[in-house]
């Protein structure tokens, strides 16, 4: 029997200039204005998916590498997608919105109070994709930078307190009968004290308590060992990148549902969505014809590549021969491995010259041979029933939100996948942890 499985889509651009570098572009929509994300918004709800994720990094990275994001937009200007986030509400009903947010950022009584009010606009249709970027501990205040585990430890204070906050009203507390002409009970109000290695606050907090509704969604990113603890003992959704081959997702679920078991929760408690990026295309004939095309990039498409990565790297490898190895030197310790490891690959950065590995990423693959993600929708609704065998929970296609790419992408594939069961029709009401529960 075909598993239904959740759909999101993972904005990894972030809430910046969408259309630059591309055709898209002189469809003249402007990236700093509401109407491109509310109209992609408006198709992602038509198509059933549950959720958008919006990647967010609150910095431009160190003052010697700042060039290296703007240049080509591919690591800034970001605007705040926790501010675009009610636009997106407005014009939709079902849809969940899920923006990063940072801890280092903003302070637990802000954060909790803020998200408790767009939690209550919304209809219960709130997210929060948190992460622990430790390179923008700069813009925050003149603390030493944490290291990898510690920004995992200050992340867990700083959800705990704001769980702490919004559980400081009890049940009870709200009354709201004007027949009594009593609104709240502040008896059953918790005086909430919280002194901690990274955070202090007093409660209770000034917003109502959540209702049947429940708390935001939390969703997480990470393949460390500290960020599947922190994704098994805290989050709704697990962010997972992985290799898409049998053996790695069930090894990749196994160890979120052993880190859920470890933070004492059941391992169905987490949805874990792959991220994956899919080129659908007409026919087999044309995704052959992409196929071969991409198998010897020219130095131009080795640039662009080399641009985007420099972004994601901190490092400039336009300035490198790309006939020569890299070596692992040239990357500051402050470079995300995660990063390292998708340049490389399976390769020896010692010995691989930068071509090589540019060349790598540049070939694509058919997804009749399971070496990559270009094919028709019929091919891709293949790929994603075979992913329900293996019990996924879902996926987070990948990508920018241009109109244009919504619906390159789901035109042919949406009705492809509804009539085999695969995605959703309707919706339940309660909002976004009400649909992740309903399958």
């Amino acid at each position: 029997m075909t598993r239904a499985q959740h759909f999101g889509w993972f904005l990894a651009r972030g809430f910046g200039p969408h259309g630059w570098g591309t055709p898209a572009l002189d469809w003249n929509y402007r990236w700093t204005e509401p109407r491109l994300y509310q109209e992609s918004a408006r198709v992602l709800e038509q198509a059933g998916f549950d959720l958008l994720l919006i990647e967010d990094a609150p910095s431009l990275g160190s003052p010697d590498t700042i060039d290296l994001r703007v240049r080509q937009a591919f690591g800034g200007p970001k605007h705040d997608p926790l501010l675009l986030a009610p636009y997106l509400f407005e014009v939709t009903r079902h849809l969940g919105v899920v923006p990063t947010v940072n801890p280092a950022a903003s302070l637990p009584y802000t954060a909790a109070r803020q998200f408790a009010t767009l939690q209550h606009l919304s209809g219960h249709r709130l997210g929060l994709n948190v992460v622990t970027d430790t390179g923008s501990a700069r813009h925050f205040g003149d603390a030493p930078q944490l290291g990898h585990d510690a920004a995992y430890d200050r992340a867990e204070e700083w959800l705990a307190g704001l769980r702490q906050l919004w559980g400081s009203w009890d049940d009870g507390a709200l009354i709201a009968d004007p027949a009594r002409g009593r609104y709240a009970d502040g008896s059953r109000l918790r005086p909430t004290r919280h002194r901690g290695e990274h955070f202090a606050f007093d409660g209770p907090l000034n917003a109502l308590p959540f209702g049947t509704g429940g708390e935001p969604v939390i969703a997480s990113p990470g393949g460390s060992g500290r960020g599947l603890a922190f994704a098994g003992a805290n989050s709704d959704v697990q962010l997972a990148l992985s290799p898409m081959d049998e053996r790695s997702v069930r090894a990749y679920r196994e160890r979120v549902h052993t880190a859920a078991i470890e933070g004492g929760r059941r391992p169905d408690d987490v949805r874990i969505l792959f991220a994956l990026e899919p080129v659908i295309v007409a026919s087999a004939e044309e995704a052959e014809r992409i196929v071969a095309g991409s198998r010897d990039p020219d130095d131009d498409a080795l640039r662009r590549i080399a641009d985007k990565q420099s972004s994601d790297l901190e490092t400039d490898l336009t300035s490198f021969d790309l006939d020569k190895p890299l070596g692992s030197s040239v990357f500051g310790a402050h470079v995300s491995q995660g990063s390292i490891r998708r340049l490389v690959g399976d390769r020896d950065i010692e010995t691989t010259p930068l071509r090589v590995l540019l060349s790598d990423l540049a070939r694509l693959g058919r997804l009749t041979d399971r070496t990559g993600f270009v094919g028709t929708a019929d091919e891709f609704a293949d790929y994603i029933e075979e992913l329900g065998e293996w019990g996924n929970d879902g996926v987070l296609l990948w990508g920018d939100l241009h109109p244009v790419t919504l619906h390159r992408t789901l035109d042919e594939l949406v009705p492809i996948l509804r009539r085999r069961g695969i995605l959703r029709t309707e919706y339940v009401p309660g909002g976004l942890r009400a649909n992740l529960a309903a399958f």
